[in-house]
């Protein structure tokens, strides 16, 4: 990638080969006083939402206060937080921004500013950048996790976020949980979704390949085995814009492959080199667009390592990043960039092609606040009615919290203590586990905690629940894989989300350690310390290997909100940190040595 510029070139050997944006640049993006008012600048616009999780009406999303950067990650983006983060992209605390960004001051904040997301929200900021840039000059790629995440979602099997999508406008898309329905209903909604679904990295069994079960889906290639078009061409601004698609590459691992029995996955990184080289060579594109769902990290090692990307839009990893990274490698340099989650954010680039070329950038990621975005009304009409027959479920009352209750971080959040604290009582269990996912919206001290909350936290199509022995060695097996998952030095052997939330169960962890000597100091509640060679009895969900026996979380944890009345969490079951001092991915009240 060439920028023109010779002193944005110059600021960018400052900001080094695979650094940040320096903060003076951030704050020169934002100069005007409407948040959403930017200054015109090239000739094609890009806009980029991700990770949405089906939320259809404004919600409130508090980002995390634990996000560790581990080895080269330390310091970089997006492994800052709080305080750190405001200085790393120059973000003046206090205000709008510092609340969209970061956890600080957040339940004054959400309260001052209002919710944020909601699509009838989100498609009047789309139109407006739309209208305002011309017929022609934008694209709006979703970077998947849209048709999964909330109770409509679920019931529909995706389908009202298919249609939710359409309405939006989207032109090109990837996926992760949306292949956490059944293949049948996956090609179902492809089939229905109106824009290009693009997946490089995913391919047909060779012993499926015989009796393949869609061979008449359009985006299924028997010769090269792909079960997806792996990319498509638009025009935008009168330049030619290759888009090619990156869903997540994990998806059979850390989601059931019972659901998609035929197809693989995987990063494919040189079958990415092979269609980057013959997308540049046949068909010229101007601008070359990786849509990803690999998670951030995953996309800074690719970008350094694969040539002739111009820009990467990623997910899945749901880090709200003000600025792009920019990623030096053979053949120049790749922006990578990743647009937060629930619908929190619009990601907005601007470019400036010229001679075939991209010369230059300016890039913004909108906060979607409802307060200052006036809804459509068309998408208003139609989130109604999707939501009609599910009204009284979804507003079932079940208790009221005295506390925020939250999930993101990379040990626990409040909400996931809640479902563990409710596995724990309703299963009559010592220990309890929850897996570390990252999407969930918040509920603010004083709010009633309804059923439509509940499934915001839970909602999967693999929901059962678990009451079983395990031995403490088993334990410590399972804490030592999932961390191993979260802080191996290695990107491309990361799969995103956090760490499995616990209840009942304290422990020490080093994220710095080799695999299989993080964990240690494990105790129950009580003090009593592990032993390896005894059971103990554990309440979970979400298997993954197989179905499990138990009724779906959500029912779990509505019995025990409807019993409790009042949610005050006694305790949070955070580890204590070891070799983590002076980490800009930490703030200061979290427990570490």
């Amino acid at each position: 990638m060439t920028l023109a510029r010779r002193e944005f070139i110059k600021l960018l050997s400052v900001a080094g080969a695979a650094g940040l944006l320096p903060a003076s640049v951030v704050a020169a993006m934002r100069q005007p006083s409407d948040l959403y008012e930017l200054p015109g600048f090239g000739n094609v616009t890009l806009l980029h939402i991700t990770d949405t999780h089906a939320q259809l009406n404004p919600i409130y999303f508090r980002e995390p206060n634990v996000n560790l950067g581990i080895g080269p990650a330390l310091g970089k983006a997006p492994h800052v937080v709080g305080d750190a983060f405001l200085r790393h992209f120059g973000i003046a605390p206090g205000g709008i921004e510092a609340h969209a960004f970061t956890f600080l001051g957040f339940d004054e904040a959400a309260r001052r500013f209002g919710k944020v997301g909601g699509f009838a929200h989100l498609k009047t900021l789309v139109d407006r950048i739309r209208a305002e840039r011309g017929d022609g000059n934008s694209l709006l790629l979703d970077g998947g996790d849209s048709w999964q995440g909330s109770g409509t979602a679920y019931w529909t099997r995706g389908r009202d976020m298919v249609g939710a999508c359409n309405l939006l406008g989207v032109d090109v898309m990837t996926g992760h949980w949306e292949f956490t329905y059944r293949d049948e209903e996956v090609i179902e909604n492809i089939g229905a979704f109106k824009g290009d679904f693009v997946a490089q990295n995913i391919a047909v069994r060779d012993e499926a390949l015989f009796d393949y079960r869609f061979p008449e889906f359009a985006g299924f290639d028997e010769d090269a085995g792909l079960a997806f078009k792996p990319y498509t061409i638009k025009t935008v601004g009168g330049f030619k814009v290759a888009v090619i698609g990156q869903a997540f590459p994990y998806t059979p691992i850390a989601n059931p492959q019972r659901f998609i029995p035929d197809w693989t996955f995987g990063i494919q990184e040189e079958r990415m080199q092979e269609l980057v080289d013959k997308i540049r060579a046949e068909e010229k594109p101007a601008v070359l667009v990786l849509l990803s769902h690999n998670g951030m990290d995953v996309d800074l090692k690719l970008a350094s390592r694969v040539t002739g990307i111009d820009v990467i839009f990623g997910g899945h990893t749901h880090d709200g990043i003000p600025a792009p990274s920019i990623v030096a490698n053979a053949g120049g340099k790749t922006l990578v960039t990743n647009a937060g989650s629930n619908g929190k954010f619009l990601g907005r680039m601007d470019l400036e092609v010229k001679d075939g070329k991209v010369r230059d950038f300016r890039y913004r990621l909108l906060p979607v606040f409802s307060n200052l975005l006036p809804p459509n009304a068309e998408m208003t009409k139609y989130v109604e009615e999707i939501r009609a027959p599910y009204r009284n479920t979804l507003g079932e009352k079940l208790a009221t919290t005295e506390e925020t209750l939250y999930r993101r971080g990379n040990f626990n959040g409040t909400f996931d203590q809640l479902i563990c604290d409710a596995l724990r009582k309703v299963k009559d269990a010592q220990i309890s586990l929850s897996p570390g996912f990252r999407w969930g919206t918040s509920v603010l001290p004083g709010q009633i905690i309804t059923m439509e909350h509940v499934m915001d936290q839970t909602c999967i199509t693999y929901p059962e629940t678990y009451r079983r022995e395990l031995k403490g060695s088993e334990l410590k097996a399972i804490l030592e894989d999932v961390c191993d998952n979260l802080f191996n030095p290695d990107p491309y052997v990361q799969q995103g989300g956090d760490m499995v939330r616990v209840g009942g169960l304290d422990y020490g962890c080093d994220p710095t350690a080799s695999m299989g000597k993080r964990i240690g100091d494990m105790a129950l509640d009580d003090g009593t310390k592990i032993e390896a060679d005894k059971s103990y009895v554990v309440a979970g969900w979400a298997t993954v290997g197989s179905q499990a026996p138990g009724e779906p979380i959500w029912e779990t944890v509505a019995k025990y909100l409807r019993d409790l009345k009042t949610v005050k969490i006694e305790k949070l079951n955070t580890p204590v940190l070891k070799n983590v001092s002076g980490n800009p991915g930490i703030t200061d009240d979290t427990r570490r040595t």
